[in-house]
């Protein structure tokens, strides 16, 4: 197989030549935008992978969102840029897991993308891996101004009508998937490989992180951290949203979860990997998700939603955009080439 790709073009064709092997992947880095090109310009969550590792080669990928995959044949390492949103994301791990050119039976998922971070659990350019992904865009919803006086929020789970519905429904039902716990094992072995990583720190990172004076977690300095992650397809801000966040969590687990980062597509991989293991195609025990934090989920205190929401309404105005860019590469990677490097350990056992 390694002869076959060094005879082959930068850009392989999905021809013969393409579908005549399976083309072995030890790890696949999966990445959820880029906004321009791939290399050489501002970048995305691709572009580190791409210019860095490198993923060097071009596979094409007709019919995703960014329509090209990059690989590296030394590492065996491959990288996707999903699209950003969980159809994105759900579509293009699943035309992966089935398209021929691949082998992905032993494959390690590393999902490694930027979030937003409470500011109760921590601060902007952090990493964090996630023990669980919790849903947050599967329930019932009451507008806040029709709710019960003694209701904290108007969410409810779709299988129930009280924000606090005993017993807690079922985590997957014919309602939807509501909470994926990530294996615990391989959780803690990324954590501790990478939990003494340095990630710098910035006058500009510390000018933003003093103005949460009532939020000691918030003031500390990045480091990497176990924290579990919501997901949902609305991009929600400020203070009352929040808190919400975190009893949905707590809610969903039994009150054994950590509301730490908020990002849109970590369900619908896991919703995705879950579906293509019932085939024997991958294993989901070997998925890791690495969310780095780009900015915080509610402004100060001092500051009302509407105008946080203003500040950093795009990717780019996110206050810790290319730090947290920069860190999910750093710690990431470091995952990602253990795990490449030491095939001979971790293809038949899991890294514990």
């Amino acid at each position: 197989m390694k002869k076959l790709l060094s005879l082959l073009p930068l850009t392989l064709a999905l021809g013969t030549a393409a579908h005549a092997a399976s083309i072995p992947v030890r790890v696949v880095v999966v990445t959820t935008f880029e906004i321009g090109h791939d290399a050489g310009d501002t970048p995305g969550e691709f572009q580190n992978w791409v210019e860095k590792l490198p993923l060097n080669q071009t596979i094409p990928a007709p019919g995703t969102d960014h329509e090209v995959m990059r690989y590296n044949p030394r590492l065996q390492v491959l990288g996707i840029a999903s699209g950003e949103g969980p159809e994105h994301m759900a579509s293009a791990i699943t035309a992966l897991t089935l398209d021929p050119r691949f082998d992905l039976h032993h494959a390690y998922f590393v999902l490694a993308g930027i979030a937003g971070v409470d500011p109760n659990f921590g601060t902007i350019g952090a990493a964090v891996w996630a023990p669980r992904v919790i849903n947050g865009g599967l329930s019932h919803l009451i507008d806040p101004r029709e709710i019960p006086k003694d209701w904290p929020d108007g969410f409810t789970p779709v299988q129930g009508s009280r924000p606090d519905e005993t017993p807690r429904p079922p985590l997957h039902s014919l309602s939807g998937d509501m909470e994926y716990t990530l294996n615990p094992a391989l959780t803690n072995w990324a954590y501790k490989l990478t939990q003494s990583v340095s990630l710098p720190d910035s006058k500009p990172l510390r000018e933003i992180r003093a103005r949460y004076k009532n939020y000691p977690n918030a003031q500390k300095p990045p480091r990497v951290m176990l924290g579990d992650t919501i997901s949902g397809e609305t991009f929600w801000v400020g203070a009352k949203m929040n808190q919400w966040a975190e009893r949905w969590v707590r809610y969903w687990t039994d009150n054994q979860g950590t509301m730490a980062t908020t990002a849109e597509e970590d369900v619908a991989f896991c919703q995705a990997l879950a579906l293509q293991a019932k085939a024997g195609r991958v294993d989901p025990n070997r998925a890791l998700i690495l969310r780095t934090t780009s900015n915080f989920d509610m402004p100060p205190d001092s500051e009302s939603a509407a105008k946080f929401l203003a500040d950093e309404a795009s990717e780019t105005g996110y206050s810790a955009f290319v730090p947290s860019l920069n860190a999910a590469y750093t710690v990431g990677s470091i995952v990602v080439r253990e795990l490449a490097t030491h095939w001979d350990r971790y293809d038949n056992t899991l890294p514990n």
